[in-house]
């Protein structure tokens, strides 16, 4: 193990090889907005690559080989400055809020309406909750990690091979909610045979951006199917849901 360890940072290129496909795979996986358990990975293999790079840095000073330890400097001193002024813009400048003073205001005076059926999400996976029996097409949101963050289930009877996704909207409003990550974070590919009714789920959760925490409106679930078979996208349920947005 020792001798490994040595080999690795003696060939002093191998940390900044593995640091340059920590980077790629990163930024590939935030570019195609994959789903949160691959970014999950590729965040943590980024964490230890920038490590990798801390260690042969103090390694390559310890051997005097100084032009090496400079560049190798370099390309963590100069990650971690481009990563804090990513972090600076998106959670200060560019945050919701006058001034950019990070108070997300969407949700503040939207009014859950009193005359229409809302539901509340359950709180995660339970087994009474998401075995339940039903007799027809049937959706179920789930509180997830954090408010602002959910899962579902669907029940089906017989349907072609497809994938169904969710639409939501602001009832008030009618205001789209996350419209550029949610049809594809919340797809489930789904079929069906036989008449029976059928439990389909997320494995990952999907995340509604617009509100703060500890701020609830009311927000209408779409369900949309689109088949593989390339035929027309269509419309299999509707639900309304009290929910909170994602605190950013």
């Amino acid at each position: 193990m020792k001798k490994t360890i040595l080999y690795v940072f003696e060939k002093w290129w191998i940390p900044i090889l593995f640091y340059l496909f920590a980077v790629i795979l990163f930024a590939t996986s935030v570019l195609l907005l994959v789903r949160n358990a691959i970014l999950n990975i590729a965040t943590g293999l980024l964490m230890f690559s920038l490590l990798l790079l801390a260690i042969s840095t103090v390694f390559q000073g310890i051997r005097r080989k100084w032009w090496k330890a400079i560049l190798t400097f370099l390309l963590l001193a100069g990650t971690v400055f481009v990563f804090y002024s990513f972090h600076l813009i998106f959670s200060v400048y560019l945050s919701p809020g006058p001034y950019g003073d990070g108070t997300d205001r969407w949700a503040d005076n939207l009014v859950v309406p009193e005359n229409i059926p809302i539901e509340n999400p359950v709180e995660r996976r339970t087994d009474s909750a998401s075995d339940r029996q039903t007799t027809g097409t049937d959706f179920q949101l789930y509180n997830s990690s954090q408010p602002g963050i959910y899962e579902y289930d669907f029940w089906t009877g017989k349907i072609e091979r497809g994938t169904v996704y969710l639409k939501a909207f602001e009832i008030t409003r009618e205001y789209a909610l996350s419209t550029k990550r949610l049809p594809q974070s919340s797809s489930i590919k789904v079929y069906n045979p036989t008449d029976s009714i059928k439990k389909f789920g997320t494995t990952s959760s999907f995340t509604i951006y617009e509100g703060d925490w500890g701020k609830p409106y009311a927000a209408r679930f779409e369900v949309w199917f689109k088949p593989d078979n390339g035929g027309q996208e269509r419309k299999l349920l509707t639900k309304n849901y009290k929910i909170e947005g994602w605190q950013r």
